[in-house]
Protein backbone atom coordinates (compact mmCIF):
# COMPACT_ATOMS: atom_id res chain seq x y z
CA UNK A 1 0.00 0.00 0.00
CA UNK A 2 2.96 2.25 0.84
CA UNK A 3 4.50 1.38 -1.96
CA UNK A 4 1.26 2.52 -4.22
CA UNK A 5 0.62 5.78 -2.63
CA UNK A 6 4.56 6.35 -3.35
CA UNK A 7 4.13 5.68 -6.33
CA UNK A 8 0.57 7.64 -6.98
CA UNK A 9 2.75 10.73 -5.21
CA UNK A 10 5.51 10.22 -7.68
CA UNK A 11 3.31 10.34 -10.46
CA UNK A 12 1.12 13.37 -9.67
CA UNK A 13 4.18 15.25 -8.55
CA UNK A 14 6.21 14.33 -12.55
CA UNK A 15 2.77 15.13 -13.76
CA UNK A 16 2.87 18.16 -12.26
CA UNK A 17 6.43 19.10 -13.52
CA UNK A 18 5.41 17.68 -17.23
CA UNK A 19 2.68 20.52 -16.76
CA UNK A 20 5.43 22.84 -15.44
CA UNK A 21 7.38 22.48 -18.53
CA UNK A 22 5.18 21.57 -21.31
CA UNK A 23 5.88 24.42 -23.64
CA UNK A 24 9.82 24.43 -23.18
CA UNK A 25 11.06 22.87 -26.76
CA UNK A 26 7.20 23.66 -28.46
CA UNK A 27 7.34 25.22 -31.28
CA UNK A 28 4.86 28.02 -31.32
CA UNK A 29 3.65 29.24 -34.95
CA UNK A 30 2.68 32.72 -35.48
CA UNK A 31 0.50 33.89 -38.00
CA UNK A 32 2.26 37.36 -39.44
CA UNK A 33 -0.51 39.32 -41.66
CA UNK A 34 0.71 42.72 -43.35
CA UNK A 35 1.65 43.85 -46.73
CA UNK A 36 3.85 41.99 -48.69
CA UNK A 37 3.10 43.74 -51.79
CA UNK A 38 1.65 47.23 -53.09
CA UNK A 39 2.95 50.52 -51.99
CA UNK A 40 3.52 49.41 -48.13
CA UNK A 41 4.88 46.20 -49.38
CA UNK A 42 9.06 47.91 -48.06
CA UNK A 43 7.89 47.83 -44.83
CA UNK A 44 5.43 44.71 -44.42
CA UNK A 45 8.50 43.12 -45.78
CA UNK A 46 10.94 44.66 -42.92
CA UNK A 47 8.61 43.85 -40.92
CA UNK A 48 8.35 39.79 -41.45
CA UNK A 49 11.86 39.72 -41.31
CA UNK A 50 12.09 41.70 -37.94
CA UNK A 51 9.54 39.28 -36.33
CA UNK A 52 11.49 36.38 -37.88
CA UNK A 53 14.59 37.40 -36.75
CA UNK A 54 13.30 38.36 -33.05
CA UNK A 55 12.24 34.99 -32.92
CA UNK A 56 15.65 33.25 -34.23
CA UNK A 57 17.82 35.41 -31.43
CA UNK A 58 15.10 34.83 -28.34
CA UNK A 59 14.68 31.14 -29.08
CA UNK A 60 18.25 30.59 -28.07
CA UNK A 61 17.96 33.18 -25.24
CA UNK A 62 17.15 31.41 -22.17
CA UNK A 63 16.87 34.79 -20.18
CA UNK A 64 14.83 36.79 -22.71
CA UNK A 65 12.86 33.29 -23.77
CA UNK A 66 11.58 31.67 -20.19
CA UNK A 67 9.23 29.61 -21.88
CA UNK A 68 11.70 27.98 -23.95
CA UNK A 69 9.15 27.41 -26.80
CA UNK A 70 10.75 27.46 -29.77
CA UNK A 71 8.60 30.57 -32.57
CA UNK A 72 7.90 30.10 -35.45
CA UNK A 73 6.74 33.58 -38.13
CA UNK A 74 4.78 33.18 -41.51
CA UNK A 75 4.11 35.56 -43.38
CA UNK A 76 0.36 36.13 -44.98
CA UNK A 77 0.35 39.11 -47.64
CA UNK A 78 -3.34 40.47 -46.56
CA UNK A 79 -1.98 43.93 -49.57
CA UNK A 80 -3.04 46.24 -47.40
CA UNK A 81 -7.13 45.58 -47.29
CA UNK A 82 -9.23 44.35 -44.51
CA UNK A 83 -11.29 42.05 -46.43
CA UNK A 84 -7.80 39.96 -47.77
CA UNK A 85 -7.04 40.36 -44.10
CA UNK A 86 -9.83 37.94 -43.58
CA UNK A 87 -8.84 35.57 -45.86
CA UNK A 88 -5.51 35.31 -44.78
CA UNK A 89 -7.03 34.93 -40.87
CA UNK A 90 -9.07 32.10 -42.48
CA UNK A 91 -6.42 30.53 -43.94
CA UNK A 92 -4.39 30.92 -41.19
CA UNK A 93 -6.57 29.11 -38.72
CA UNK A 94 -7.26 26.64 -41.01
CA UNK A 95 -3.26 25.69 -41.45
CA UNK A 96 -3.64 25.51 -37.34
CA UNK A 97 -2.28 29.13 -36.15
CA UNK A 98 -3.26 29.71 -32.90
CA UNK A 99 -1.06 33.10 -32.68
CA UNK A 100 -1.55 35.99 -35.36
CA UNK A 101 -0.38 39.35 -35.36
CA UNK A 102 -0.94 42.42 -37.84
CA UNK A 103 0.33 46.19 -37.31
CA UNK A 104 0.00 48.25 -40.48
CA UNK A 105 -3.74 49.62 -40.99
CA UNK A 106 -5.98 49.73 -38.08
CA UNK A 107 -9.14 48.92 -40.46
CA UNK A 108 -7.60 45.37 -41.02
CA UNK A 109 -6.69 45.51 -37.19
CA UNK A 110 -10.87 46.20 -36.07
CA UNK A 111 -11.09 43.51 -38.69
CA UNK A 112 -9.09 41.09 -37.53
CA UNK A 113 -9.95 41.56 -34.05
CA UNK A 114 -13.65 41.50 -34.24
CA UNK A 115 -13.18 38.17 -36.14
CA UNK A 116 -10.85 36.97 -34.03
CA UNK A 117 -13.31 37.26 -31.42
CA UNK A 118 -16.29 35.87 -33.25
CA UNK A 119 -14.65 32.50 -34.01
CA UNK A 120 -13.07 32.06 -30.10
CA UNK A 121 -16.98 32.73 -28.97
CA UNK A 122 -17.80 30.12 -32.19
CA UNK A 123 -15.05 27.71 -31.93
CA UNK A 124 -14.48 26.46 -27.73
CA UNK A 125 -11.10 25.10 -27.37
CA UNK A 126 -9.66 26.39 -30.58
CA UNK A 127 -9.05 29.75 -29.87
CA UNK A 128 -6.55 32.51 -31.21
CA UNK A 129 -4.84 35.45 -30.00
CA UNK A 130 -4.40 38.53 -31.72
CA UNK A 131 -0.74 40.37 -31.47
CA UNK A 132 -1.62 43.83 -32.43
CA UNK A 133 2.02 45.60 -32.72
CA UNK A 134 1.68 48.50 -34.62
CA UNK A 135 -2.34 49.52 -35.52
CA UNK A 136 -2.69 52.55 -33.42
CA UNK A 137 -6.69 53.17 -33.64
CA UNK A 138 -7.35 54.03 -29.75
CA UNK A 139 -10.45 52.50 -30.43
CA UNK A 140 -9.51 48.96 -30.19
CA UNK A 141 -8.46 48.98 -26.69
CA UNK A 142 -11.54 51.38 -25.97
CA UNK A 143 -15.34 50.92 -27.26
CA UNK A 144 -13.65 48.04 -29.97
CA UNK A 145 -11.54 46.42 -27.20
CA UNK A 146 -11.47 42.16 -26.82
CA UNK A 147 -10.00 40.02 -24.46
CA UNK A 148 -8.27 37.72 -27.29
CA UNK A 149 -6.41 41.33 -28.61
CA UNK A 150 -3.16 43.02 -27.28
CA UNK A 151 -1.68 45.86 -27.99
CA UNK A 152 1.91 46.45 -27.93
CA UNK A 153 2.49 49.80 -29.47
CA UNK A 154 1.19 53.33 -28.14
CA UNK A 155 -2.13 54.69 -29.53
CA UNK A 156 -2.54 57.30 -31.86
CA UNK A 157 -3.55 59.67 -28.58
CA UNK A 158 -1.01 58.08 -26.47
CA UNK A 159 1.47 59.36 -28.72
CA UNK A 160 -0.01 62.69 -29.11
CA UNK A 161 0.00 63.11 -25.48
CA UNK A 162 3.15 62.88 -25.38
CA UNK A 163 4.19 64.97 -28.25
CA UNK A 164 1.92 67.71 -26.86
CA UNK A 165 3.55 67.58 -23.81
CA UNK A 166 6.88 68.01 -25.49
CA UNK A 167 5.66 70.27 -27.95
CA UNK A 168 4.21 72.63 -24.70
CA UNK A 169 7.25 73.67 -24.13
CA UNK A 170 9.04 74.47 -27.95
CA UNK A 171 8.26 78.38 -27.65
CA UNK A 172 8.63 78.99 -31.76
CA UNK A 173 6.04 76.63 -32.56
CA UNK A 174 3.23 79.14 -33.14
CA UNK A 175 1.52 77.89 -36.18
CA UNK A 176 1.04 74.47 -37.55
CA UNK A 177 -0.32 72.51 -40.71
CA UNK A 178 -1.42 69.16 -40.26
CA UNK A 179 -0.57 66.74 -43.19
CA UNK A 180 -2.16 63.17 -42.50
CA UNK A 181 -3.49 60.35 -44.79
CA UNK A 182 -7.55 59.59 -45.03
CA UNK A 183 -8.18 57.05 -42.70
CA UNK A 184 -8.76 56.25 -39.11
CA UNK A 185 -5.10 56.43 -37.87
CA UNK A 186 -4.58 60.16 -39.79
CA UNK A 187 -7.81 61.90 -38.96
CA UNK A 188 -6.97 60.33 -35.69
CA UNK A 189 -3.38 62.34 -35.18
CA UNK A 190 -5.29 65.50 -36.71
CA UNK A 191 -8.13 65.31 -34.18
CA UNK A 192 -5.75 64.35 -31.23
CA UNK A 193 -3.26 67.15 -32.08
CA UNK A 194 -5.82 70.05 -32.09
CA UNK A 195 -7.34 68.43 -28.85
CA UNK A 196 -4.11 68.54 -27.28
CA UNK A 197 -2.41 71.42 -28.21
CA UNK A 198 -5.67 73.38 -27.17
CA UNK A 199 -5.18 72.21 -23.67
CA UNK A 200 -1.18 72.72 -23.30
CA UNK A 201 -0.59 75.90 -25.60
CA UNK A 202 -3.91 77.79 -26.87
CA UNK A 203 -2.00 80.08 -28.43
CA UNK A 204 -0.62 77.79 -31.06
CA UNK A 205 -2.62 78.22 -34.38
CA UNK A 206 -3.71 75.40 -37.15
CA UNK A 207 -2.17 76.96 -40.27
CA UNK A 208 -3.94 74.18 -42.22
CA UNK A 209 -4.71 70.70 -42.47
CA UNK A 210 -4.83 68.54 -45.20
CA UNK A 211 -6.08 64.61 -45.62
CA UNK A 212 -5.11 62.82 -48.48
CA UNK A 213 -5.72 59.34 -50.29
CA UNK A 214 -3.51 56.90 -48.17
CA UNK A 215 -0.78 55.03 -50.56
CA UNK A 216 -1.85 57.20 -53.44
CA UNK A 217 -0.33 60.10 -54.06
CA UNK A 218 2.83 59.91 -55.94
CA UNK A 219 3.84 63.92 -55.94
CA UNK A 220 3.39 65.80 -52.98
CA UNK A 221 4.40 69.38 -54.39
CA UNK A 222 0.91 70.42 -54.40
CA UNK A 223 0.08 69.49 -50.56
CA UNK A 224 3.79 71.06 -50.11
CA UNK A 225 2.67 74.28 -51.72
CA UNK A 226 -0.35 74.60 -49.89
CA UNK A 227 1.84 74.65 -46.37
CA UNK A 228 4.20 77.04 -47.64
CA UNK A 229 1.19 79.56 -48.89
CA UNK A 230 -0.13 79.04 -45.31
CA UNK A 231 2.90 80.39 -43.49
CA UNK A 232 3.06 77.61 -41.26
CA UNK A 233 5.91 77.36 -38.86
CA UNK A 234 5.75 73.98 -38.36
CA UNK A 235 4.74 70.72 -39.80
CA UNK A 236 2.84 67.73 -37.96
CA UNK A 237 1.77 64.54 -39.77
CA UNK A 238 1.37 60.74 -38.91
CA UNK A 239 1.99 59.72 -42.57
CA UNK A 240 4.20 56.51 -42.97
CA UNK A 241 5.84 54.28 -45.91
CA UNK A 242 5.79 55.67 -49.03
CA UNK A 243 3.23 58.73 -48.00
CA UNK A 244 5.91 59.69 -45.68
CA UNK A 245 8.55 59.38 -48.08
CA UNK A 246 7.66 60.88 -51.15
CA UNK A 247 6.15 63.85 -48.86
CA UNK A 248 9.88 64.12 -47.48
CA UNK A 249 11.26 64.39 -50.72
CA UNK A 250 8.65 67.26 -51.69
CA UNK A 251 9.62 69.08 -48.61
CA UNK A 252 13.15 69.08 -49.76
CA UNK A 253 12.09 69.81 -53.46
CA UNK A 254 10.49 72.95 -52.44
CA UNK A 255 13.28 73.67 -49.72
CA UNK A 256 10.86 74.56 -47.20
CA UNK A 257 12.95 72.87 -43.88
CA UNK A 258 10.34 74.19 -40.91
CA UNK A 259 10.47 71.85 -38.08
CA UNK A 260 8.37 68.33 -39.02
CA UNK A 261 7.25 66.73 -35.83
CA UNK A 262 6.48 62.78 -36.70
CA UNK A 263 4.97 59.65 -35.70
CA UNK A 264 7.18 57.11 -38.54
CA UNK A 265 10.07 59.48 -39.71
CA UNK A 266 12.30 56.32 -39.04
CA UNK A 267 10.41 53.69 -41.09
CA UNK A 268 11.74 52.32 -44.35
CA UNK A 269 12.72 54.67 -47.04
CA UNK A 270 12.07 57.99 -44.52
CA UNK A 271 15.85 58.17 -43.37
CA UNK A 272 17.69 58.14 -46.88
CA UNK A 273 14.83 60.71 -48.49
CA UNK A 274 16.00 62.61 -45.09
CA UNK A 275 19.12 62.64 -45.45
CA UNK A 276 19.06 63.61 -49.04
CA UNK A 277 18.01 67.23 -47.60
CA UNK A 278 19.70 70.20 -46.29
CA UNK A 279 19.61 69.68 -42.17
CA UNK A 280 16.39 68.39 -42.03
CA UNK A 281 14.56 69.55 -38.24
CA UNK A 282 12.81 66.18 -37.86
CA UNK A 283 11.29 65.10 -34.45
CA UNK A 284 9.64 61.67 -33.85
CA UNK A 285 7.19 60.40 -31.15
CA UNK A 286 7.75 56.87 -30.58
CA UNK A 287 8.30 53.98 -28.06
CA UNK A 288 11.85 53.51 -29.18
CA UNK A 289 15.26 55.31 -31.17
CA UNK A 290 18.01 54.68 -32.67
CA UNK A 291 20.57 54.31 -29.89
CA UNK A 292 20.13 51.18 -27.40
CA UNK A 293 23.12 50.04 -25.77
CA UNK A 294 23.71 46.20 -24.68
CA UNK A 295 21.34 43.52 -26.12
CA UNK A 296 19.52 45.79 -28.25
CA UNK A 297 22.05 47.43 -29.63
CA UNK A 298 23.59 44.65 -30.60
CA UNK A 299 20.28 43.09 -32.22
CA UNK A 300 20.32 46.15 -34.23
CA UNK A 301 23.88 45.98 -35.78
CA UNK A 302 22.96 41.89 -36.26
CA UNK A 303 20.12 43.19 -37.99
CA UNK A 304 22.06 45.57 -40.24
CA UNK A 305 25.14 43.18 -40.70
CA UNK A 306 22.43 39.98 -42.10
CA UNK A 307 20.14 41.81 -44.23
CA UNK A 308 21.71 45.58 -45.19
CA UNK A 309 18.13 47.02 -43.33
CA UNK A 310 17.45 48.53 -40.44
CA UNK A 311 15.31 46.90 -37.32
CA UNK A 312 13.12 49.70 -35.99
CA UNK A 313 9.90 48.09 -35.30
CA UNK A 314 11.14 47.29 -31.26
CA UNK A 315 7.46 45.78 -30.78
CA UNK A 316 8.34 42.73 -32.62
CA UNK A 317 10.81 42.35 -30.03
CA UNK A 318 8.00 43.00 -27.28
CA UNK A 319 5.59 40.77 -28.56
CA UNK A 320 7.90 37.44 -28.28
CA UNK A 321 8.90 38.57 -25.00
CA UNK A 322 5.11 39.23 -23.96
CA UNK A 323 4.08 35.90 -25.60
CA UNK A 324 7.05 33.89 -23.96
CA UNK A 325 6.61 35.23 -20.17
CA UNK A 326 2.98 34.55 -20.86
CA UNK A 327 3.70 31.36 -21.36
CA UNK A 328 6.16 31.05 -18.43
CA UNK A 329 3.94 32.09 -16.05
CA UNK A 330 0.51 29.93 -17.69
CA UNK A 331 3.26 27.07 -17.84
CA UNK A 332 1.27 26.42 -21.28
CA UNK A 333 0.98 27.00 -24.90
CA UNK A 334 -2.84 27.10 -25.09
CA UNK A 335 -4.26 30.23 -26.46
CA UNK A 336 -7.08 31.29 -23.92
CA UNK A 337 -4.76 30.03 -21.04
CA UNK A 338 -1.76 32.72 -21.96
CA UNK A 339 -4.05 35.40 -22.58
CA UNK A 340 -5.18 34.98 -19.04
CA UNK A 341 -1.60 34.96 -18.19
CA UNK A 342 -0.81 37.83 -20.24
CA UNK A 343 -3.19 40.23 -19.29
CA UNK A 344 -1.84 42.32 -16.35
CA UNK A 345 1.54 41.15 -17.13
CA UNK A 346 4.70 43.06 -16.63
CA UNK A 347 8.04 42.41 -17.92
CA UNK A 348 11.01 44.17 -19.20
CA UNK A 349 10.60 45.74 -22.58
CA UNK A 350 12.65 47.40 -24.31
CA UNK A 351 13.02 50.80 -21.87
CA UNK A 352 12.28 49.63 -18.63
CA UNK A 353 9.43 47.63 -17.19
CA UNK A 354 6.41 47.61 -19.11
CA UNK A 355 2.77 46.42 -18.06
CA UNK A 356 0.05 45.02 -20.71
CA UNK A 357 -2.92 46.38 -18.64
CA UNK A 358 -5.71 44.27 -17.68
CA UNK A 359 -8.48 46.75 -18.23
CA UNK A 360 -7.84 46.90 -21.96
CA UNK A 361 -4.91 45.12 -23.18
CA UNK A 362 -2.61 48.26 -24.21
CA UNK A 363 0.91 48.09 -22.87
CA UNK A 364 2.23 50.91 -20.26
CA UNK A 365 5.70 51.51 -21.47
CA UNK A 366 8.07 54.81 -21.94
CA UNK A 367 7.92 57.21 -24.65
CA UNK A 368 10.52 58.70 -26.24
CA UNK A 369 10.79 62.35 -28.34
CA UNK A 370 14.49 61.74 -30.73
CA UNK A 371 15.77 64.09 -33.68
CA UNK A 372 17.52 63.30 -36.56
CA UNK A 373 20.81 64.31 -36.40
CA UNK A 374 24.31 63.30 -37.37
CA UNK A 375 25.66 60.18 -35.66
CA UNK A 376 28.16 60.88 -33.11
CA UNK A 377 30.75 58.72 -30.58
CA UNK A 378 27.78 58.91 -28.08
CA UNK A 379 24.66 58.24 -30.31
CA UNK A 380 26.64 55.92 -33.16
CA UNK A 381 23.75 54.32 -35.46
CA UNK A 382 23.47 55.17 -38.82
CA UNK A 383 20.00 54.98 -40.39
CA UNK A 384 20.18 53.32 -43.60
CA UNK A 385 23.64 53.83 -43.87
CA UNK A 386 22.85 58.06 -43.87
CA UNK A 387 25.02 58.94 -40.99
CA UNK A 388 22.27 59.82 -39.52
CA UNK A 389 20.07 58.98 -36.49
CA UNK A 390 17.10 59.75 -34.25
CA UNK A 391 19.21 60.75 -30.66
CA UNK A 392 16.57 60.98 -27.83
CA UNK A 393 15.89 64.49 -26.72
CA UNK A 394 13.73 63.82 -24.40
CA UNK A 395 12.26 60.54 -22.64
CA UNK A 396 8.35 60.25 -21.01
CA UNK A 397 7.28 58.51 -18.32
CA UNK A 398 4.38 55.70 -18.92
CA UNK A 399 2.25 58.30 -16.65
CA UNK A 400 2.41 61.21 -18.85
CA UNK A 401 1.24 59.17 -21.65
CA UNK A 402 -1.36 56.37 -19.94
CA UNK A 403 -4.58 57.94 -21.44
CA UNK A 404 -7.76 56.62 -19.60
CA UNK A 405 -9.82 53.64 -21.13
CA UNK A 406 -13.56 53.21 -21.85
CA UNK A 407 -13.35 49.15 -22.68
CA UNK A 408 -15.61 47.14 -21.13
CA UNK A 409 -13.96 43.63 -21.19
CA UNK A 410 -16.13 40.54 -21.62
CA UNK A 411 -13.72 38.21 -20.35
CA UNK A 412 -13.92 33.82 -20.81
CA UNK A 413 -14.71 32.06 -18.35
Amino acid sequence: MRFAIKAVMFGTVMSLAAMAHAQKGETVRIAHIDPFSGPFANVGQNQLKSWQFVAERLNANAKLNPAGAKFEVVGFDNKGSPQESLNALRAAIDQGFRYVTQGNGSGAAAAISDAVTKHNERNPGKEVVYINYAAVDPALTNERCSFWHFRLDADTSMKMEALTSYMRDQKDVKSVYLINQNYAHGQQVARYFKEGIARKRPDVKIAGEDLHPLGQVKDFAPYVAKIKASGADTIVTGNWGTDMTLLVKALNDAGLNIPLYAYYAGVTGTPTALAQGKDMNVSQVAISHSNYTGDLRDLRNEFKKRFNDDFYTFQTYLGIRLLSEGMAKAKSTDPTKVAMAMSGLKFQGVSGEVEMRRTDHQLQQHMFISKWTRATAANPYSEENTGFNFAVVRQLEPFVSSTPTSCQMKRPG
